[in-house]
């Protein structure tokens, strides 16, 4: 069966070549026939009279359930899951400040300014930096905890307050975000909530606290971790590889749990252990999200040890079987079960941080507070030995590492480094568009699947498409990784460009599309959506930006655009998330949302109808504003 096709073409030529290894663009083909009523949502599995289909001719469960209660607590529960993802980095990052704070956690905070910040905005006065982070982690769990009853409080300092009214008006302003997340799994259990549009809204709920808690807010306590993004240029694609070092690959999206590991490698103590092995030293490569989130704040922390994001979720067993990894540490997700066999026939070491990303082939090392760094030395330890392993004479062990990937990506762009490259203000951006150099914004962002045409194919070629309209594109995700391996992250991407935007790139010696990074910096791309409504002194239905999660690939792409319709924007996605088995559902998403939140989704998998779609409503929207198009 032929192999999934990429928009990367050296990536496909590579797979190409490597007939010997199974990866998910083999097992796609064999997953081609689609169980028609989980595709519509339809299908009901939560008691033993089950499961039940909704057909025309059985239009009922055996309960009595219709397709749009079905319909509505499955997909309520798969926004849950993806919200209580999010808000599982956000609690272990909070916790991982309060632990620095109290003299637990033997690291130091990179960024007082971000510290400073955080503090200012939340009211909180302390006489030193230990005490300071210390109240800004507990207001943030104090929030996380609360009963559903009691509002979270410091979404007043996160959202503009036309949205705060708004789902003030609605009865969708969240309480405690993990007793969200819980009664959302209560209300769609077996003969409870019936209510299609009752629990729409509870999906609207957690997309609000997914959002301004599990995105934004987890960015602005890594950054004080971490380091603030600083825009510089950066290697991407599996050349960043280094047979000569030790090579560990990180996969997760939670940057803090590295911490103590950027700390230690940074030292020569750490270096020499690679060095006793024979490597020159040891190295990160960014696997999956958390490596995006690295090369974000490499220029704060790791600029030396981190050597690159090689690609996104559906490239990391490719990037195995280039036998140049010889190690990979995961804390979260995306890490996919099929990296299992190729590790074990390339003999890379497994090792997960947390019980939730836990591999059945994996070894599982306790992340303690206090012990990171003995922590990170026992991983070092662990790789280097793996790396002597597996370049001892007759290993079976096969170095091929392809050129591929750009060394001239732009990275750092974040809400703060964007405004201060322009100045210290979005005024600029919105300058640009009122002249019609520019002819809107399109947020591209969230996973990769394989689904759309292929790896990429429908994120590549939709950016390209909008580029080529005069509209700036700002990614955050996989959608990233895989933009970053075709060249769209480089400044040379401008000649694909249509004249006004092309001209404004090659004058800024930028690229058309802004790499935002990880997933979570969908959160930092919101503030800039909220920056620039507050400069124009609009709501955010009203704000000539659209986005789009052309290749959403599981629950938390789902919380994610949860969060984007209850902010109010346009989203379009290029598969109907499985919802269409309801009528009622169908309608309130793709009809009735402007008149809820002024949000409106729209589904097209045509890239060239898709980017002429999304340049109608921004030219609408621009027109409502008195701006000709």
């Amino acid at each position: 069966m032929p192999r999934c096709v990429s928009a990367d073409t050296c990536l496909s030529d590579y797979l190409e070549s490597k007939t010997d290894i199974n990866t998910a663009f083999d097992r796609f083909g064999e997953q081609k026939v689609k169980c028609g009523f989980g595709k519509l949502g339809v299908c009901c599995r939560l008691c033993s009279n089950g499961p039940c289909r909704i057909t025309p001719d059985s239009p009922k469960g055996v309960c009595g359930a219709t397709a749009d209660s079905i319909v509505a607590r499955n997909f309520l529960r798969m926004v849950a899951a993806g919200s209580a993802c999010y808000l599982h980095v956000c609690e272990a990052t909070a916790r991982r400040l309060k632990s620095i704070g109290e003299g637990v956690t033997p690291l130091s905070l990179r960024s007082q300014q971000s510290l400073d910040e955080l503090a200012a905005m939340f009211d909180i006065e302390a006489e030193t930096t230990e005490e300071r982070a210390r109240l800004v982690a507990d207001k943030v769990l104090a929030d996380l905890y609360k009963p559903r009853n009691e509002k979270m409080e410091l979404v007043e300092f996160m959202a503009p307050k036309e949205r705060i009214d708004t789902w003030e008006r609605l009865g969708i302003l969240p309480g405690g975000a993990k007793a969200e997340v819980f009664d959302a799994l209560v209300k769609t259990s077996t003969n409870l909530n019936t209510d299609p549009v009752d629990q729409m809204l509870h999906v609207l709920n957690l997309g609000i606290s997914t959002g301004l808690y599990g995105l934004a807010m987890t960015n602005l306590l890594n950054d004080v971790i971490m380091g603030e993004p600083e825009i510089r240029i950066a290697s991407t694609g599996f050349s960043v590889t280094d047979p000569d070092y030790v090579n560990i690959a990180v996969s997760g999206h939670s940057h803090s749990v590295f911490a103590g590991l950027i700390a230690y490698l940074e030292s020569d103590a750490a270096q020499a252990v690679g060095r006793e092995v024979g490597a020159k030293g040891i190295k990160l490569v960014g696997m999956t999200c958390v490596g995006q989130d690295m090369q974000l704040r490499a220029g704060a922390s790791g600029t030396d040890i981190f050597c690159g994001q090689a690609g996104n979720n559906f490239t990391q067993e490719a990037l195995l079987s280039t036998g140049a990894i010889d190690m990979v540490i995961s804390e979260f997700n995306c890490t996919l079960s099929g990296i299992e066999p190729i590790a074990a026939r390339q003999q890379i070491k497994l090792v997960c941080l947390d019980d939730v990303a836990k591999q059945s082939s994996a070894e599982l090392l306790t992340d303690e507070r206090g012990k990171e760094l003995e922590l990170a030395e026992t991983l070092v330890r662990m790789a280097a030995d793996q790396h002597k392993q597996r370049h001892a004479i007759d290993t079976g062990v096969i170095i091929d590492v392809p050129q591929h990937g750009f060394n001239d990506v732009v990275t750092g762009v974040s809400e703060k480094s964007l405004v201060n490259f322009l100045g210290g203000s979005v005024q600029p951006v919105i300058d640009l568009i009122v002249s019609g150099r520019i002819k809107g914004v399109v947020g591209v962002l969230g996973c990769s699947n394989l689904a759309e045409g292929g790896h990429d194919m429908m994120t590549v070629n939709l950016t390209r498409e909008l580029i080529k309209r005069d509209i700036l594109v700002l990614s955050a995700g996989c959608t990233t990784g895989g933009l970053a391996n075709v060249g769209l992250c480089s400044p040379s991407a401008a000649a694909q460009a249509g004249p006004g935007l092309r001209a404004v790139c090659e004058s800024l010696g930028i690229p058309p599309v802004l790499n935002f990074g990880p997933c979570l910096s969908i959160g930092r791309i919101e503030m800039v959506a909220k920056a620039l409504a507050e400069t124009m002194n609009v709501t955010m239905p009203e704000l000539p930006v659209v986005i789009s999660a052309p290749q959403w690939l599981e629950e938390q792409a789902l919380a994610d655009g949860a969060f984007g319709l209850a902010m109010g924007l346009t989203l379009h996605l290029a598969q109907m998330p499985p919802v269409a088995g309801s009528p009622i559902i169908t309608k309130l998403l793709t009809e009735d949302l402007p008149s809820i939140t002024g949000g409106r989704l729209f589904i097209e998998s045509d890239p060239v109808k898709t980017a002429d779609r999304m340049a109608a409503i921004i030219a609408g929207k621009l027109g409502a504003l008195g701006v000709a198009a």
